[in-house]
């Protein structure tokens, strides 16, 4: 599918993108989430300035992003683990 332009903001401030059909409920959804998470961050803490926010913001997105991938990293490690061990069952099953 071809891009489309659409205009994103984020913080008080728009960003024009040019992004696949796609991508662009996902960007859109993104951009809420991020506009969420700074009106929270500002109601909760005594923090006003927007550069402040958004790092504040990003530091919780990204932490969340590692926990998730660690996660499915050891997630991954156990069931190749859990296959190796059938394989091993199966193989000796078989070869009686």
């Amino acid at each position: 599918m071809g891009e489309i332009s659409i205009k994103i903001n984020i913080a008080d401030r728009v960003y024009p993108l040019r992004v696949t059909v796609e991508e662009e409920e996902i960007i859109r959804h993104a951009a809420k989430l991020v506009n969420e998470k700074i009106k929270e961050l500002q109601e909760n803490y005594a923090v006003r300035d927007k550069q402040d926010l958004l790092s504040m913001c990003i530091l919780q997105y990204a932490t969340g992003m590692i926990k998730a991938e660690r996660n499915a990293k050891s997630h991954e490690e156990g069931l190749e683990e859990k296959v190796h061990e059938l394989d091993t069952l199966l193989t000796q099953f078989f070869s009686k």
